[in-house]
């Protein structure tokens, strides 16, 4: 290293500076004024310029080399150097750390640019005498969208627990959150809060979990490592909640006792017992039962509970009980096998398959009468009633009416005017979505009719796959020559893959309803029809005049 005099003029910008952000004003009238009064006290450092120049690149001093100009000094005093293999990164970073705290940007990308040229955390962390958890929070804090860090390098930061949460999302996620709540010349400042609250996502942590390694890895959880956390904790988290409770469940039902049930919990997080239950907060005797659940932090949690004691036989032909030794009461129902936005899915994906098959699939024109009066029996149709009863009504439905009249208000039309309008009030009418719009199983049946199952789209999707439970995927594997694998996710990659070039649909999503709950609607609608007729008879109507009313009905009707 050596000292010579040269014109700052001469001397060329690096590009690749460690203090990037600019200095404010004031700091640079404050330097300015110094070199003005006693020139500069230590002289920035310089380096020959490589591949084949014959220049000089400013090290060091970038600041006292611009306000010497600005000062008018024909020539400074400078340290000649010659350029380390990290072109001096490491001692660029450790001055400026020294000189002034650098912004927290430019220190998460001096992190990064190091990392880049083969420093390791740990040796980064000796050399800044940081902990190397330090380091690796500021390396995922480098992963913030570069728009998010351009702002926060003009004194806006979020707090750590918004920027913990900013930089655990994907860039993908940012991006999409900073268009709605990035600044404007109106509103310069970020609501970090928004932006946090946009980004935030249910974690599960690796701590509440009762599964082992094994299970993790057959449900595809991939655990990721909460840095912010204090350092004494096992922070590891997902936000895979459908894949961590699914082990849950599995680890449950493989470690329930012989006197355990897996309960589910109320809207309070409270456990629901079975029916005549009593809970023991004591210490449990050999004839209590156990009750296993997941709170809502998805933890496995157990409580015992003691059934009531066997009913006495009564009179002489009795020769058991009621309540066996061994009851445990109600079981709850097991892991359903497609799950809630999956059963949403297939609402959705029949609902739109249902409208297309009755917009061109052939319909017979008895066939198409029937569907509509089915479609009004639907269990989202609603009307008023000419007897004054208190229903709401949809007005919508009478566009569909309004093109069977004339120009004069007649009631006017062919029999395609006719299919067209009916098939266009099917269409508004019957809905598989699992909403308020539901038909119920009248779609269902509407469905099967008009051949809507081949109307509906490909579901060998990772979206929809990702919503079955091990045995109904494992079950999808059969006629395919797919094997289910160890882990759910990789079965799951298989039949997505197998199904890439084909057209899947999942069993659960045709239309053809149960023949248990079609029996069942079929028993409570003449149910139904007999509690109307009594009703009538109530009112003084017998019936003898329902016979005659219904066969006046039926000699019009022909």
């Amino acid at each position: 290293m050596q000292l010579i005099k040269i014109d700052p003029r001469a001397l060329k910008e690096n590009p690749d500076r460690m203090r990037q952000t600019k200095s404010t004003p004031q700091a640079d009238a404050l330097l300015l004024a110094t070199i003005k009064a006693v020139g500069i006290v230590q002289p920035p450092v310089i380096t020959p310029e490589i591949g084949g120049g014959n220049g000089y690149l400013i090290n060091a001093g970038h600041r006292r080399v611009k306000q010497a100009i600005a000062a008018g000094l024909e020539e400074i005093d400078v340290l000649v150097d010659e350029a380390a293999n990290d072109n001096g990164a490491m001692r660029s970073m450790v001055e400026n750390i020294a000189r002034e705290a650098l912004n927290p940007v430019d220190q998460w990308r001096a992190i990064e640019r190091l990392v880049a040229l083969a420093w390791t955390e740990e040796a980064i962390g000796v050399a800044l005498a940081l902990p190397v958890r330090q380091i690796r929070k500021l390396r995922l804090l480098a992963n913030v969208l570069p728009a998010m860090l351009d702002h926060m390098a003009k004194g806006d930061m979020p707090d750590e627990r918004q920027l913990r949460t900013i930089a655990a999302a994907s860039l993908d996620e940012q991006k999409e959150v900073w268009k709605k709540h990035k600044p404007s010349k109106a509103d310069p400042q970020v609501s970090w809060w928004s932006v946090a609250q946009a980004l935030q996502k249910t974690r599960m942590f690796a701590r509440h979990a009762s599964f082992g390694d094994d299970l993790a890895q057959a449900y595809g959880i991939h655990w990721v490592e909460d840095l912010f956390a204090p350092a004494d904790e096992d922070s590891r988290y997902t936000t895979d909640v459908e894949a961590f409770l699914g082990a849950q469940q599995e680890w449950m039902t493989a470690n329930l006792p012989k006197k355990g049930i897996i309960a589910e919990t109320t809207n309070y997080g409270e456990v629901k017992l079975p029916p005549k239950a009593e809970r023991v907060h004591g210490k449990p005797v050999k004839s209590d039962c156990t009750a296993m659940y997941l709170d809502r932090d998805g933890r496995v949690q157990t409580v015992h509970y003691r059934m009531p004691a066997p009913k006495k036989p009564k009179g002489k032909g009795a020769t058991g009980s009621d309540n066996a030794p061994d009851d445990v009461g109600e079981i709850s129902k097991p892991r359903p096998d497609v799950a809630r936005k999956g059963v949403e899915m297939i609402g959705d994906y029949r609902t739109d398959a249902l409208r297309e098959a009755l917009g061109r699939a052939p319909i017979e024109d008895d066939t198409l009468m029937a569907l509509l009066v089915l479609a009004f029996a639907g269990q989202n149709v609603s009307v008023t009633t000419g007897g004054g009863g208190t229903y709401y009504g949809h007005s919508r439905l009478a566009k569909n009416a309004a093109v069977l009249f004339d120009a004069d208000g007649k009631l006017s039309f062919d029999m395609v005017t006719l299919r067209v309008a009916a098939r266009n009030m099917l269409i508004d009418v019957f809905s598989c979505r699992e909403n308020g719009t539901n038909s119920g199983i009248v779609a269902r049946i509407a469905g099967a009719v008009v051949g809507a199952d081949c109307f509906l789209p490909h579901m060998g999707t990772e979206d929809f796959l990702s919503c079955l439970s091990r045995p109904a995927l494992e079950a999808s594997c059969k006629d395919t020559p797919v094997l289910p694998r160890q882990r759910v996710k990789d079965t799951r990659a298989a039949l997505v893959e197998h199904f890439k070039e084909g057209h899947f649909v999942h069993s659960s999503a045709r239309f053809a309803p149960d023949a248990t709950k079609l029996s069942q609607w079929l028993s409570s609608s003449a149910t139904t029809a007999d509690d109307d007729g009594a009703e009538e008879e109530t009112t003084g109507i017998g019936d003898e005049l329902s016979d005659e009313v219904a066969e006046a009905f039926r000699e019009a009707a022909e």
